[in-house]
């Protein structure tokens, strides 16, 4: 069914959808005859070539708009991204248009198949709401957002138990019961999981349910290259992306109403990461280039438990938190539990900054490789039961996990930052909405509490689903000038056309992703100077110059795109890390090694002169970042996004909350609200 427009649209504009599809479904579905196809939407640069237009007078009363044939494929909705929040969300709008799914590999290719521990929710007896809000604003150095953690631990059960009604098969109880394990900086069990290849079944499930659905359409190693924006009634809108079909070596722009970004996180910025090949920050890239505002990207989680193996030249395997929820025991070479040394009360179960940084010191100080993380002590059929897939990994290098322990490592695990959303997955470009790793939706503050990430995708996904179907139904309606120039506009010769690099371009960019990789992990790793910063900062701006100018000089190809994604977030990752001068969750400075509490703000990043005001870099750090474009502060400035809490009242879209602001909350989930300061 496509968008449809009617009388109740500007109703809806900005509403927050109803918990179920169904619900969404009643409240926007107009009555039959009051549809009518509007003479002001130029309906000929939608129109197929050698057709003709659409019979006005006859219009059916769910209307779409007509593809074109070509390099532009118009659709209602455009999904960029094919992992939980990507699916999930093409699943809520495809109800109500046709949904074009873009995604730069096979379909399930992505972080969500490789998260091994699982999803959170307060299921159990003994948990509540505000337990798993208290529980996510510790581990996150209680940067993050007060609203958007209640309203994902309040509503994220619903969301995980629609995941099981769709098919997903999860690890229960012998009663059929959800099984619930413990992961680090979870006071509770809470953990939903499908023994400890979680991801992988959430994505099975969703992709075969929406492979099967009429309105849902997969453009497989089909890799965004940018943005299609314009700007209506003085405010940027998108409408669109212009895309690289990677096996036909085509440009194709893809015209749509409502964009999702869905496109994950930018894990290959670091040697050592457990993200996959197609993690290269290019949502973020492009929605930074498209003037929307990014925010937080200073905090980069390291994983404390990553497999130790020297031969391997790719994703790094995780070891999931998982294992120490489950009783797991962190050693050095000598034999020492060495967390009594940095966190004694909660040992192996401290939050991931904590222990990866512990980790870190000891391989520093022993001059060691690796640690040790030994379950051995548990049954052995209790371990293989719960970690099926990590036994057989281990197995093919000669590890028995039930006798012996498992080498580990920190490696690069999750992007905290991303492009900055309201509430409702909204950001400060109209008409694009990102959920999922490569948002900031406020969630994880300075550091992700583990599993809810998974549960961050299924929130967001849904409360975005009402307000793009509005949004979508007001770009048909009064957009029509602006998305015939997005399909007239569509020209792809010359440098914008696609090319495949010659091998001595190609070595280039291979090598200088390289060296882009080893400066992130010295300068921008777990411990972090302003002097190596400093030099990060200017070789990254140089760097992404250089990447452009390929771009520009060579032709559309992966490798330079990707090249160029990875730089701009890298640059912006590094010069939000050398402003904020304090240490805070996933981000620790040698310089400034305690939390300040006058710093805690979230940083934001955007471009200059794009009608937005914001500070500037301190006049010292300036020079550093000369050649960047960028405007990065943290404060309590200009945030550019308002939030409507659920009492109607706006909000900053970060707001700032400490532990003295939360208050106790009822046995029936809770109640946390902001206090004065």
């Amino acid at each position: 069914m496509g968008i449809a427009q009617h009388h109740r649209q500007s109703s809806l504009i900005g509403a927050r959808p109803r918990s179920s599809a169904s619900n969404l479904r009643s409240r926007l579905a107009p009555a039959r005859g009051q549809l009518r196809v509007r003479a002001d939407v130029n309906w000929d640069a939608f129109r197929p070539r050698n057709s003709t237009p659409p019979n006005r007078a006859t219009a059916s009363h769910a209307i779409s708009v007509p593809s074109i044939a070509g390099p532009v494929i118009q659709t209602d909705f455009l999904v960029l991204g094919s992992g939980i929040a990507g699916l999930s969300y093409a699943l809520k709008v495809a109800e109500y248009g046709r949904v074009a799914i873009v995604t730069k590999d096979f379909a399930n290719e992505g972080c969500t198949q490789y998260a091994q521990g699982g999803v959170c929710a307060v299921l159990g007896k003994s948990d509540s709401v505000a337990e798993h809000v208290r529980d996510t604003m510790i581990a996150g150095a209680f940067l993050n957002d007060i609203q958007a953690v209640e309203l994902v631990c309040r509503e994220g059960p619903a969301r995980v138990l629609e995941l099981a009604q769709m098919g997903a098969q999860f690890t229960t109880n012998m009663d059929g019961s959800l099984h619930l394990t413990k992961e680090g900086g979870h006071s509770q069990r809470r953990i939903v999981h499908a023994s400890d290849m979680t991801g992988r079944e959430i994505e099975r499930a969703l992709l075969a349910t929406c492979r099967a659905h009429r309105n849902i359409t997969f453009y497989e190693h089909h890799l965004a290259t940018d943005l299609v924006v314009d700007e209506f009634e003085g405010m940027p809108h998108c409408f669109g992306v212009d895309v690289l079909d990677q096996q036909g070596m085509a440009m194709t722009r893809f015209i749509s109403l409502a964009t999702m970004l869905a496109s994950g996180g930018a894990g290959q910025m670091y040697p050592n990461t457990t993200n996959p090949h197609v993690a290269t920050g290019d949502g973020i890239a492009m929605a930074y280039r498209a003037s929307a505002v990014v925010s937080n990207m200073e905090f980069i989680q390291f994983h404390p438990t990553a497999l130790y193996d020297p031969t391997n030249t790719g994703r790094t395997f995780l070891i999931t938190e998982a294992v120490r929820g489950e009783g797991g025991h962190l050693y050095n070479a000598g034999g020492e539990r060495f967390m009594t040394k940095y966190d004694s009360l909660r040992m192996e179960l401290a939050p991931r900054d904590v222990v990866a940084r512990s980790i870190h010191n000891e391989l520093l100080e022993r001059n060691e490789k690796h640690v040790l993380l030994d379950i051995s002590h548990k049954p052995a059929d209790e371990v293989l039961h719960h970690f099926p897939n990590i036994a057989v990994k281990c197995a093919e290098l000669g590890l028995d996990i039930t006798q012996d322990p498992i080498p580990v490592v920190p490696a690069q695990h999750y992007t905290c930052g991303g492009v900055q959303t309201g509430l409702l997955g909204e950001t400060s470009v109209q008409g694009l909405y990102a959920c999922g790793e490569v948002a900031c939706t406020g969630l994880h503050g300075a550091n992700r509490l583990a599993s809810n990430s998974l549960l961050e995708g299924l929130v967001f996904a849904d409360r975005a689903a009402g307000p793009s179907v509005a949004h979508a139904e007001h770009a048909l309606r009064s957009c029509g000038r602006q998305l015939h120039y997005a399909a007239a506009s569509a020209r792809f010769d010359g440098a914008r056309g696609a090319t495949v690099l010659s091998p001595e371009v190609a070595a280039w960019a291979a090598s200088a992703r390289t060296e882009m990789r080893d400066t992130m992990w010295r300068a921008a790793g777990i411990v972090r100077r302003e002097t190596e910063l400093t030099g990060a900062v200017k070789s990254l701006a140089a760097l992404k110059l250089e990447a452009a100018s390929a771009l520009t000089s060579n032709g559309v190809s992966a490798p330079l795109v990707e090249l160029l994604n990875l730089a701009t977030v890298a640059e912006i990752t590094a010069s939000s890390a050398l402003q904020r001068r304090e240490s805070r969750g996933g981000h620790y400075s040698q310089d400034y090694p305690d939390e300040v509490e006058e710093q805690r703000w979230p940083s934001l990043v955007g471009i200059s002169g794009v009608g937005t005001r914001r500070h500037r870099l301190a006049p010292e750090l300036a020079p550093a970042v000369a050649s960047s474009k960028s405007d990065v502060y943290i404060g309590n400035g200009v945030v550019p996004i308002v939030r409507s809490g659920a009492d109607g009242v706006t909000a900053p879209a970060l707001a700032s909350i400490g532990e003295e602001d939360m208050v106790a909350s009822d046995e029936e989930g809770g109640s946390v609200r902001r206090g004065a300061k």
